[in-house]
């Protein structure tokens, strides 16, 4: 199994989500009022934007948008990554491609994103990781180029981007039909985690996020992962029986992305979202890594591990495409006098020398006093 296949192992076909779905009179096909969702605002709008782009669609797309025939089955999206992860599905028909998203999906945990029986070309996909692991750690690898939406979205002519919306590799994927009857797509990595494993690996992940030595994140327990967490709900003033609640990763996830006592902290103080890179020094060795993406209001740990003798940081605000912006002339940035390597993409080197001739970029990070034992980096608007 490829890199990238293994990042997205899906099985799922033909699906109707009716009316109600789309517009979330059903909870479980809704892709809204779940952590990380805003609301689509107003039925009324919704309708009446597409009602004029559907007498030019085909059937197939017409009802995976608005179709109420009754549920001959369900289809179903399965994470077994260590990541919670967000979906679009997308319908391709003949000349016409449509897609929705976005449904949250925790680890070991499944959702009926649609209903139904339909004929099409082909069903596609595209999944990302929350913003709280820094910039998506699942290869974006698709041979199809389809509109999606920053927050929830309904796209009838997806090949087409408007403003607001942006391009993004989706991934063809084929249909297995469980006993049941259902179809059911598994979101999978590398590890090939069953259920448990994947649930125990996400929280695993976690807990490094948050700053905890959790690690190796492998989805299997042990004396390390448990003091961990005995030690993030104690911190977090938690009860041991949260764990088993069913929004814990919601409850982990708050945690991670409020200021913490101990270790370094990024908080977002701006309108605009925030990608973020920090630098450890142990004496013998500097390692820069990033990117790490800070959500508006938000805050994340960045995972720092081990007791490194200074820890550096840099951030810059950047545009839905993530292009850096700037503030009166100048870039809306937060750094310092260090130079370090980094590069656009995601990146991580142990290596500061030469930057330019490696294919990286010297940028200026700042030190960070953690003689406290923990700092919190407040990024504001000047």
């Amino acid at each position: 199994m490829t890199h990238a296949a293994a990042q997205i192992t899906a099985v799922m076909a033909g699906f109707i989500p009716a009316i109600h779905a789309l517009l979330g009179d059903k909870e479980d096909v809704d892709a809204r009022d779940k952590p990380g969702h805003d609301d689509i605002d107003g039925t009324k709008s919704i309708s009446s934007a597409l009602s004029s782009t559907l007498l030019a669609l085909p059937a197939a797309v017409i009802s995976f948008l608005v179709s109420s025939a009754p549920a001959y089955a369900d289809l179903k999206l399965c994470n077994r990554m260590s990541y919670v992860v967000e979906v679009a599905i997308g319908i391709d028909d003949k000349a016409t491609t449509a897609t929705r998203g976005w449904f949250r999906i925790d680890p070991a945990a499944c959702r009926v994103v649609a209903q139904g029986t339909l004929t099409a070309d082909r069903i596609l996909l595209n999944a990302r990781a929350l913003g709280v692991y820094g910039s998506s750690p699942i290869p974006q690898s698709g041979g199809d180029t389809l509109c999606i939406a920053p927050d929830n979205f309904v796209i009838a002519a997806a090949r087409q981007c408007r403003s607001g919306q942006s391009p993004a590799p989706f991934t063809q994927i084929n249909p297995t039909r469980t006993d049941d009857g259902n179809l059911v797509a598994y979101l999978a990595e590398d590890s090939e985690y069953d259920d448990e494993q994947a649930r125990l690996a996400g929280i695993q992940r976690l807990l490094v996020v948050a700053g905890y030595d959790a690690a190796p994140i492998d989805g299997v327990d042990g004396p390390k992962t448990q003091a961990a967490l005995t030690t993030f709900l104690r911190n977090r003033g938690l009860t041991p029986d949260i764990v088993q609640a069913p929004n814990f990763f919601a409850t982990m996830i708050d945690a991670v992305q409020s200021p913490s006592s101990t270790g370094l902290t990024w908080c977002n103080d701006t309108p605009h979202k925030i990608m973020a890179a920090v630098g450890t020094d142990d004496g013998k060795t500097v390692v820069s890594r990033g990117w790490y993406r800070i959500e508006p209001g938000k805050c994340l740990h960045p995972d720092v591990t081990g007791q490194p003798r200074q820890i550096f940081s840099f951030a810059e605000a950047v545009d839905a495409e993530n292009r850096a912006l700037k503030f009166k002339d100048r870039p809306l940035n937060w750094g310092g006098t260090t130079q370090l390597c980094t590069r656009e993409s995601k990146f991580e080197t142990n290596e500061q020398g030469d930057c330019g001739t490696r294919g990286f970029a010297a940028t200026g990070f700042a030190a960070v006093d953690m003689s406290s034992g923990g700092k919190t980096l407040r990024f504001a608007m000047p």
